[in-house]
């Protein structure tokens, strides 16, 4: 099974062509399924069909699912939401700034990924194309497993057995909420649920992430910054969709400047995503909505290419933390080079090696840190960050 996820910032066009394409795969005769976690669903819109919770044909071989993430989020999230608001309120806190409290960025579309594992065991489509949130909380609320791996392994059947214990007692000398056990079955089902779908999306051999890109500062800023954040966690990106791009045939004086604009940003595009591959789309004369455009726009960004195919196997970046417990940013450079600069500049790191430049915007927990190393294995170039700090590095 294929599975194929689109995000980026709203309003770039994501929904259009994560529709586009599932489209286009389905009529290469593979079953596909198109879901939508993104609360303001669009899919139906970019169809022109009813679409519901639940599995809806759209057309021969393609079925819809706009998830209700309310509905989802009450089913994974209610017990655990429910005591921990109970928990704060008996703590002091205002009982409705304890319940906006446990309602974490993202946590409902998280909740609806989960119907992706569904899809997944069952078996029944070729491929799934997934419509993200225009966020990367979605993803990286994924990490949560890996980092809450530790805690359920060897913390938590111990101190479920102990609160057992100790909760006849508590409840006779304290009003303290203490979990039920259905609390911690419901941390165990969510544990797992988010574990296993973090596995099926950093599966490289059948998973990938696709982002969405408009020519425009604000929005290439903030793709660059998802890019880093997928490779920190361990989603492969396979292509860039730079979308809504002034054709050629637009001579009008008054888009000069706008065409001159676009060219630079995509060159910027280009740079900041090489190796993986980036596809373009022009902005077209009316909406792309309706199976007849979708299928045009699904030519127009793949040409010749399978739109459901990896399209870049590669890692072109990679972030993880060594045996001294240094975290390392890995970049795979198209040439090698024995002289390479390092700047840095704000939150960004600037890399120059010969002609080729580029520049990353780190996450958090890379920007609090100093380069200490930086050195090229093979095509690779490792830069290796030590403790929290700050200033400007040249190597």
């Amino acid at each position: 099974m294929r599975i194929i996820v689109f995000t980026g910032k709203g309003g770039v066009g994501k929904t259009s062509v994560a529709a586009a394409t599932a489209l286009g795969i389905s009529r290469q005769g593979d079953r596909t399924l198109v879901m939508s976690t993104d609360p303001a669903h669009s899919l139906a819109d970019a169809y022109e069909a009813e679409i519901g919770s639940e599995l809806t044909e759209i057309a021969p071989r393609l079925f819809g699912q706009q998830i209700d993430a309310q509905e989802r989020l009450e089913q994974h999230w209610h017990d655990i939401q429910e005591f921990m608001t109970q928990f704060l309120s008996w703590a002091g806190a205002d009982p409705v700034a304890a319940e906006e409290i446990m309602a974490l960025p993202g946590i409902e579309e998280v909740f609806s990924l989960t119907d992706l594992r569904r899809h997944a065991d069952e078996g029944n489509f070729d491929c799934i194309v997934v419509d993200c949130a225009p966020t990367a909380e979605t993803l990286r609320l994924l990490s949560l497993p890996e980092i809450a791996r530790w805690y359920i392994e060897r913390v938590f059947p111990i101190e479920r057995r102990v609160v057992r214990v100790v909760r006849p007692v508590l409840e006779r000398v304290t009003s303290m909420p203490m979990a039920t056990d259905r609390v911690y079955k419901a941390v165990e089902r969510l544990y797992t649920n988010l574990d296993e779908v973090g596995r099926i999306l950093t599966d490289a051999k059948r998973s990938s992430i696709r982002i969405v890109v408009n020519p425009e500062k604000m929005v290439i800023a903030e793709a660059r910054r998802l890019f880093t954040y997928l490779a920190l966690f361990g989603y492969r990106v396979d292509a860039v969709i730079a979308n809504r791009l002034l054709p050629e045939t637009v001579e009008d004086p008054y888009f000069a400047k706008w065409k001159k604009i676009q060219a630079a940003h995509l060159d910027t595009i280009r740079e900041a995503f090489a190796p993986v591959p980036v596809f373009t789309s022009r902005l077209y004369e009316e909406e792309m909505v309706g199976p007849e455009l979708l299928g045009e726009l699904c030519r127009e960004v793949y040409g010749d290419h399978d739109p459901k195919a990896i399209l870049h196997a590669d890692e072109p970046m990679r972030v993880h933390r060594d045996d001294d417990g240094h975290m390392v940013l890995e970049l795979r450079l198209p040439s090698v080079e024995e002289r390479f600069d390092l700047a840095r500049r704000d939150d960004e790191l600037i890399v120059t090696v010969g002609a080729y430049r580029r520049s990353i915007l780190l996450p958090q927990s890379l920007r609090r840190r100093q380069v200490v190393d930086a050195a090229f294995d093979g095509p690779v170039l490792k830069i290796v960050f030590g403790d929290d700090g700050g200033g400007e590095e040249d190597a």
